[in-house]
């Protein structure tokens, strides 16, 4: 019997898209039901040339060789908070960041630890730079757990967030980790004479040469924190960040500077899903293991008002709230915008991201590209909101 020709149509058009699909599921490019929508971002300025920042920079010298009568070098340090089983890590870190930048300029190095270091960690630390070396043990009451946080709490806490699959939540050292970095390790001693401070972790590459003191360019262009990598946070872990940092807002609307990056922090349009999990917060946040600082915004009441608020309110332990998200809304709010700067000419590497720029002084790393990891790693990239709400500066 014949086929009536509606059907025949039917038929076909429905073959059709079945192909299509197929098609679209095999393609190399990737697939319309597959591919995550935050896959296509704004081109990456990274591609275009690169060069040094605006404003006043200062180049190498004899006046920045190791114990210069005149040194050029301001109060600043290299810092890591570092254990003795990571040497390995540390020296692969401390070699990239000798080689493009710290062997011109010969800037102290200051380690901290919760233990102390053992004598192959100096010994071999020592071997890598011509700068001065200190090896600093963090006081317990900046490292243990406070007095005030619930034991029974922070256990079923502890479980709550392994559901939720967060990440080192079982750890009390990170979550030590996170609270010292929020707000303990500028009160060290050993820094109470240190202005400016550019943090290093084990295992992080550096890819391009770097022909000024990035500290004087803190210093002589009024900037007060430096970032490469801009990032979204797990929501879970911070369920209650964004509602503590309301609260202290209620009670101190005056420390919210007039230019401010309140729409970066609170932007629902790119990842709506992260902002209404974590309660008006867009969990964007500079990624924090790198960080050139002036550690008198820290020092400054506002922050330390913050982060003890924070700190009685117990979710470094009771929840995973780390540095990162920490001092990016503390910066955010506090903080004049144009003072924050994105060092798009330092090339970068923490595991799974990179900042590569699009410069002849960089080797090592791909122009332009943010991960080498999954795919679906690219929608991590928080850069192109604080582009568009402050700039790139």
């Amino acid at each position: 019997m014949a086929i009536a020709r509606p059907v025949r149509a039917l038929a076909l058009a429905a073959a059709l898209v079945w192909c299509f699909f197929i098609w679209q599921l095999l393609s190399p490019s990737g697939t319309a039901m597959t591919k995550d929508k935050y896959l296509s971002f704004e081109r990456d300025p990274n591609l275009d040339p690169t060069g040094e920042p605006e404003g006043k920079l200062v180049r190498a010298s004899e006046d920045y060789a190791p114990g210069a009568t005149n040194s050029a070098r301001i109060n600043a340090t290299l810092l890591a908070l570092v254990r003795n089983e990571e040497l390995e890590g540390m020296l692969q870190a401390m070699r990239d960041l000798e080689r493009t930048w710290n062997h011109k300029f010969n800037y102290p190095w200051t380690f901290f630890n919760d233990v102390p270091f053992s004598e192959e960690f100096k010994k071999r630390t020592r071997a890598v730079t011509k700068a001065e070396v200190r090896y600093e043990l963090i006081p317990k009451e900046h490292w243990e757990m406070p007095s005030w946080i619930n034991q029974d709490l922070y256990h079923e806490s502890v479980k709550i967030l392994e559901e939720k699959k967060i990440q080192y939540a079982d750890k009390i050292s990170y979550h030590q980790m996170c609270r010292w970095n929020s707000g303990m390790f500028y009160k060290h001693p050993a820094l109470a004479n240190t202005q400016y401070y550019w943090r290093v972790e084990p295992n992080v590459h550096f890819f391009c040469d770097v022909d000024y003191d990035v500290f004087r360019y803190m210093h002589d262009n009024n900037k007060t924190y430096g970032f490469t990598i801009n990032l979204y946070d797990a929501p879970a872990s911070i369920t209650t960040l964004w509602p503590e940092t309301e609260k202290f807002l209620a009670e101190h609307p005056e420390y919210v500077h007039e230019n401010s990056a309140m729409n970066w922090l609170t932007d629902k349009t790119r990842r709506p899903d992260h902002t209404k999990d974590a309660n008006g917060y867009s969990t964007c946040h500079f990624w924090s293991n790198f960080e050139i600082g002036d550690m008198n915004f820290w020092r400054s009441k506002a922050y330390e008002d913050y982060f003890n608020h924070l700190d009685r309110a117990g979710g470094f332990f009771y929840e995973r709230w780390g540095d990162a998200p920490v001092h990016s809304i503390a910066l955010g709010l506090f903080e004049d915008s144009s003072k924050i700067h994105w060092f798009r000419d330092i090339g970068y590497q923490h595991i799974p991201f990179f900042n590569c720029p699009n410069s002849p002084k960089c080797k090592g790393c791909v122009t332009g590209r943010f991960t080498d990891g999954e795919a679906w790693l690219n929608r991590e990239d928080c850069r192109p909101n604080w582009f568009k709400y402050v700039g790139m500066g």
